[in-house]
C-alpha cells in the first residue's frame, strides 16, 4: 500500500525505530478518511514488522494534528460511525476494547510515542491519548475541541481522559474545550516530557532508540499487554497474570541476555525471543 497522506521512516543506529509522519501540513494534519486508513494499516504493519522496536508519531509542518478536517466534518453523515469499513474483522486473541476505531494503539505490541510538535485537538489528542506516552514541544497546544462543534466526547476519550489527568482537569478539559498550554499540560500529566520545538523529535527519536537497543523487546511486549489488561483486572488477577508470565520470562532468550551482559558490563543484544 502506497501512502498519500502519511509518511515512514527509519531511525536509530540500527534502524529499529519507525517515525510516522502525518502529512498533510497545510492543513495542519487534519485527519481525514484517508490518513485514518493509513494510519490504521501503518501501524497493522508495523506490529508485524519485528525488526520495529519502537514507534514514534508525529505532525509535518506546525501542528501534530488539529482534529477532523473541516471540510469532511462539514459533511459527516450521523451513521458514519457506524460504518462497516471502520469495522475490523475480531481478533479473539487481542481485547475487544482495543479494536474499534482509534482504540487500536495499547494493541499494537510495540511502545507508541507521540512526539507534539504543536496542535493536538479533537481526534489529533485522541490519537494522542491512545499513544503510551506523549512528549510535547514547549509551543504545543492542547483542546478536546468537541463541545465547540456541538459533538460529544469521542471515541473513548470520557474513559481515558480521567484516568490519565484525573476527573476534575478531565471534566474542565472536555466541558470547556479550552486551550491548554505546554506547560500545563505538563502539571497535570497530559503530557510526560517537554522540550524546545527544535528539539522535540531529536529527543524522542533518542528516547524511543534507548528503549530498542537497552531494554527486551520481549519484555516490553508483555509489559505494554500487562498495561493495556489493568484497567480491566482486579488486583488478583494482576498478580496472576505477572505470575505466568514470570515464569515464561525465566525460560527466555532475552532473560539469559539480560543477566549475561549485566555480568560482562557489555551492551545487551536482546532477540526478542
Amino acid at each position: 500500500m502506497m501512502f498519500k497522506q502519511i509518511e515512514i521512516t527509519r531511525a536509530g543506529a540500527q534502524q529499529h525505530v519507525a517515525l510516522v509522519t502525518l502529512m498533510r501540513p497545510e492543513k495542519m494534519n487534519a485527519l481525514t478518511k484517508v490518513m485514518e486508513q493509513e494510519l490504521r494499516e501503518a501501524f497493522a504493519r508495523l506490529d508485524r514488522d519485528d525488526s520495529v522496536r519502537a514507534i514514534v508519531l508525529t505532525g509535518s509542518g506546525r501542528a501534530f494534528c488539529a482534529g477532523m478536517d473541516i471540510d469532511e466534518l462539514e459533511v459527516l453523515p450521523p451513521d458514519d460511525i457506524s460504518e462497516m469499513a471502520w469495522m475490523r474483522a475480531y481478533d479473539m486473541n487481542r481485547r475487544a476494547d482495543y479494536q474499534s476505531r482509534y482504540s487500536y494503539f495499547p494493541a499494537v505490541r510495540k511502545p507508541i510515542i507521540s512526539a507534539i510538535n504543536g496542535a493536538a485537538a479533537g481526534l489529533g489528542l485522541v490519537l494522542a491519548l491512545y499513544s503510551d506516552m506523549r512528549f510535547a514541544s514547549e509551543s504545543a497546544v492542547f483542546s478536546t475541541a468537541f463541545a465547540k462543534r456541538g459533538l460529544i466526547a469521542e471515541h473513548g476519550i470520557a474513559y481515558l481522559l480521567p484516568r490519565i489527568v484525573g476527573p476534575g482537569h478531565a471534566a474542565d478539559l472536555l466541558l470547556s474545550s479550552r486551550k491548554v498550554t505546554a506547560p500545563e499540560a505538563l502539571s497535570m500529566n497530559l503530557v510526560q516530557r517537554l522540550y524546545p520545538a527544535d528539539q522535540l523529535l531529536e529527543q524522542t527519536l533518542a528516547y524511543a532508540e534507548d528503549i530498542a537497543l537497552n531494554v527486551s523487546p520481549r519484555s516490553v511486549k508483555v509489559i505494554k499487554h500487562q498495561l493495556g489488561e489493568s484497567p480491566f483486572q482486579t488486583l488478583t488477577e494482576s498478580i496472576a497474570m505477572a505470575n505466568r508470565e514470570m515464569f515464561l520470562s525465566i525460560q527466555s532468550e532475552d532473560f539469559k541476555e539480560g543477566v549475561a551482559h549485566f555480568i560482562e558490563r557489555r551492551p545487551a543484544r536482546f532477540s526478542g525471543r
